[in-house]
């Protein structure tokens, strides 16, 4: 079972943000295989590829709940979910982003 995916150039304006179709071609009757309509399906697909996206680092947290359809608070939420890491920052950065922190409390605390 292959899945080809092809992208309609028209651009629609939807949910007061623009979008652009993605067509997938799946094999006949699969959304029957994994019980799910195609609405839910189409969900459950934007929503796998916002969370593996994210999790690769491929896209932001706000991108990916975009994707997904949802608020962020909500996408952090799924994430807890499907036990993706919210904290996706190769060791260094988040050393420096810790390190950051850190100063910002020293400086504007008092003594």
């Amino acid at each position: 079972m292959k899945f080809k995916a092809s992208l309609d150039k028209k651009s629609v304006k939807s949910n007061s943000m623009n979008t652009e179709n993605l067509q997938i071609k799946y094999p006949v009757g699969f959304e029957n295989a994994v019980e799910m309509t195609r609405d839910e399906m189409e969900q459950h697909i934007r929503l796998m590829a916002a969370l593996k996206m994210f999790e690769l680092g491929k896209v932001s947290a706000g991108k990916a709940a975009e994707l997904a359809g949802m608020s962020r608070l909500d996408f952090f939420e799924t994430c807890s979910r499907y036990r993706v890491s919210i904290f996706n920052y190769p060791p260094e950065e988040l050393e420096a982003e810790l390190e950051r922190d850190l100063n910002v409390l020293r400086s504007s605390s008092p003594g």
